[in-house]
This record gives structure tokens, C-alpha cells and sequence, in this order.
């Protein structure tokens, strides 16, 4: 039996690849994004354009005030800051949980091993694998909505650890390192262990990246 094969619609790949520029900075805070301009880039219909742009202004990393053209989003020390205190309020309380059983999820250790297989590669790289590191914990938990509001968060996370790792703010040994002893805490059923680990690292890259952003 032939395979079926998802399609995607020409809105839907304009948002991937917008969304691409934005997290790998090829467009940068403040960057305007008309709707003409989009159009024009990928030959698509205005109407298209403006569903592409609604959709990242939805995931806020584009901002579009009444009337005004859109621009990619600047955060703030404060945005930074609320950002990773929201995902520590996520995922602290699902390591814990987590640790009850000892069992590490697989997609989170597969993650791993990929940042491990990373450890030379430009910073960036670390961005993709990272962010599925944490989303395959929060996911284990296996709540809908959890996973559902940790998903809210995320394009806001990615372009976070996008200026992180863009500016070499923290080491990929280090990142790798800190993933390691979150995992070993877990598989050792210590879940207060995980969770202080998870709040180190986050915390260091918060303020890491709010110090760049007031600088």
C-alpha cells in the first residue's frame, strides 16, 4: 500500500522559514516585516503574507501594534527574566514527578546524546536539540495540558536560547554537563536534585542574556 505523506501548505512553510530567520537572528530585534515584502519574497499572494505574519505575531515573535508594520521582537531584561521563571514553574514540578519512578525518557536521552555529538559545532546548533531535551521532559509527564502550555511558551524560549547561544553566553560542554546531572538525578529518583540543577541552569542563562540585553 502506497505511503501517505503529509502536505504542507504554502502558508504553513512561510511560517517555517520565518520563523527561521528570526531564531537563527538572520532577521534581527526591531527587523520590519511587511506584508509586501514577504509576498514578494516568496512569490506568494498579500492575504498569505498577512496569515504568515499573524501567525509569528501569535507566537510573539513578532509584534505588530494597530495600523503599524510588524517587527521582530525586542525583548527586555524583564521579558528575559519572566520567560525563564515561566518555564522553571513548568518544568521543576515535572522533574519531581519524573524521579518518583526513576525512569528518564527516552526522547529526552536522545536529545542528549545529539547536544553530546554537538559539543564542537557553532553554538547555535545546540538551540534545536536543547529545546527538544526539555520539551521531551515536560512531555513525559504526560499531561495535555501541560505539554500544552510549555508549547505556549516555546518560539519565546527558542529565540531566548537563540541570543544565548548566538552570543556564546554559555559553553556547550556546559550545557551538555548540566543536561547530564539533570538526567542522573532523575534515573537516581532524586527529584529535588533535578529540580535545583534545572534551576541553576536556567537561571544562569536568564540572567546571562538579561545582562546582554540592558548592556
Amino acid at each position: 500500500m502506497p505511503k501517505a505523506l503529509g502536505v504542507v501548505s504554502i502558508v504553513d512553510a512561510v511560517i517555517v522559514d520565518l520563523r527561521r530567520r528570526v531564531l537563527t537572528g538572520e532577521l534581527g530585534a526591531g527587523a520590519a516585516l511587511t506584508e509586501a515584502e514577504v509576498a514578494e519574497t516568496y512569490d506568494i499572494a498579500r492575504t498569505t503574507a498577512k496569515a504568515a505574519i499573524e501567525s509569528l505575531v501569535s507566537e510573539r515573535l513578532l509584534v505588530r501594534k494597530a495600523h503599524k508594520t510588524a517587527r521582530v521582537v525586542t525583548l527586555s531584561a524583564e521579558d528575559v527574566r519572566d520567560i525563564y521563571r515561566s518555564r522553571l514553574l513548568i518544568e521543576s514540578p515535572v522533574l519531581r514527578q519524573l524521579a518518583v519512578t526513576g525512569d528518564v525518557p527516552a526522547a529526552a536521552r536522545a536529545a542528549q546524546d545529539e547536544l553530546v555529538a554537538l559539543a564542537d559545532a557553532a553554538p547555535r546548533e545546540l538551540v534545536e536539540p536543547d529545546m527538544r531535551f526539555h520539551r521531551a521532559l515536560v512531555d513525559a509527564f504526560a499531561s495535555e495540558r501541560i505539554s500544552r502550555a510549555y508549547a505556549a511558551l516555546a518560539s519565546e524560549v527558542m529565540l531566548c536560547m537563540s541570543h544565548v547561544q548566538g552570543a556564546a553566553l554559555l559553553p556547550n560542554d556546559l550545557i551538555i554537563r548540566e543536561h547530564g546531572e539533570i538526567l542522573d538525578h532523575l534515573a537516581a529518583g532524586n527529584g529535588e536534585a533535578a529540580a535545583a540543577a534545572l534551576s541553576q541552569h536556567l537561571e544562569r542563562a536568564a540572567e546571562r542574556l538579561a545582562a546582554l540585553v540592558e548592556s
